[in-house]
């Protein structure tokens, strides 16, 4: 299929939670009581669903070819809020790529990043784990720390069924996206579906909250439709302290039901976040 690049694409799109709010979800960052208590003027919105916000504008950028065999490195730089007033833009780059923004009302880049089709530059660096048959979740887990982080190590092995209904309810409810390409026939799976694996597949092996995303390096590999049960593997790769938070970083690969690498991702994150001020 053919590339098609155009100067630039846009889409807008006004924040909003794709949880509840509540300081009882898994990670009560993206709840209004506890993102005040760190510090935030209101509850966080996923990095990973405002990522998946942009993904109209890079296919539009791209083509659909992106989804089977593109690239994207994403950070997330500033806090999104709910009913922020959003605008996703990818301008040419030169050289096949662009770059992505996603700015807010008041013109600050929330999220920055650099996106291309086929093998991404930086991925011969991510480090495939081993350990890829599915195994269940311990009815315990340890509390991840910098010190007993297992750097090196290939973290638990997940299953994910994602069905065709999971794969509608996702694109209406957390992406606003009704594309049929979402929706109908044969719906694909969609790349912010991919993207948030990374953090279910982290707390298959370690607990730790409230956390904040912030960096997501993707490579997609092939076709990701739904009706199936995925595999998500991953290895822990390195950890670290910056201004009293503390990150993770974390390489993964999805697997299709038949063992088709659909993509592989580098996540970073921070695990233990400092109080802002």
């Amino acid at each position: 299929m053919e590339q098609r690049v155009l100067p630039t694409t846009t889409r807008r799109i006004t924040a909003f939670l794709d949880g509840p709010d509540s300081p009882d979800i898994s990670n009560p960052i993206h709840s209004t009581a506890v993102a005040a208590a760190y510090g935030f003027k209101a509850a966080l919105v996923g990095g990973v669903t405002v990522y998946g916000w942009t993904i109209p504008a890079l296919i539009d950028f791209f083509g659909e070819a992106w989804l089977d065999g593109g690239w994207i490195d994403v950070a997330f730089r500033r806090p999104v809020y709910p009913g922020d007033e959003m605008t996703a833009a990818v301008e040419d780059a030169g050289g096949g790529t662009g770059t992505l923004t996603m700015t807010n009302g008041e013109d600050e880049r929330c999220l920055v990043g650099t996106a291309g089709m086929g093998d991404a530059p930086w991925l011969g660096e991510l480090h495939l784990p081993a350990r890829r048959t599915a195994e269940p979740r311990p009815a315990e887990l340890p509390w991840l720390t910098i010190e007993n982080a297992p750097v090196g190590q290939d973290l638990r092995p997940m299953a994910v069924p994602f069905t065709v209904d999971h794969a509608v309810e996702y694109a209406l409810e957390k992406q606003a996206d009704n594309h049929p390409r979402w929706t109908g026939d044969r719906p694909r799976v969609h790349p912010g579906w991919l993207a948030a694996r990374m953090t279910p597949m982290i707390h298959h092996s370690y607990d730790y909250a409230p956390a904040i995303h912030t960096r997501s390096q993707v490579q997609h590999l092939a076709r990701a439709e739904a009706g199936q049960v995925f595999t998500v593997a991953g290895r822990f790769i390195e950890t670290f302290e910056r201004k009293d938070n503390h990150y993770a970083v974390v390489d993964g690969v999805i697997l299709a039901e038949d063992g088709t690498e659909v993509a592989r991702i580098r996540h970073t994150t921070i695990f233990r976040v400092a109080p802002r001020g």
